[in-house]
């Protein structure tokens, strides 16, 4: 990875995380407010789905190094947690690698 690839990573790294935290607090909301269920099935709902997102928070967000940035890179875009002016900032290199080419697919 490039240095310049591994100083944006950085640098964006913060910012998508944080989009992913309001993120899961927005459904948590969601699910918090579901009338149709009782307090207890909205209970265990949210306490899935916090266990759920965290393991992907986890995959996406843990360990910031060199060696695992390229899959962190590729699992916070398939997340649409990159702009797609933010993602174009990566080198065409590492882009074409990823095979995305700018696109959030």
């Amino acid at each position: 990875m490039k240095e310049s690839d591994w100083k944006r990573f950085k640098a964006l790294r913060q910012l998508a995380l944080e989009r992913y935290c309001e993120r899961v607090l927005l459904d948590i909301g969601c699910v918090g407010a579901d009338a149709g269920k009782s307090q207890h099935e909205r209970y265990l709902d949210i306490y899935r789905l916090i266990h759920d997102r965290d393991e992907e928070l986890g995959r996406a967000f843990n360990g910031l190094s060199r060696s695992k940035a390229v899959g962190q890179i590729a699992l916070i875009r398939s997340l649409g947690l990159f702009s797609d002016e933010e993602f174009a900032g990566f080198s065409e290199e590492l882009r074409s690698i990823l095979g995305l080419y700018g696109s959030a697919e």
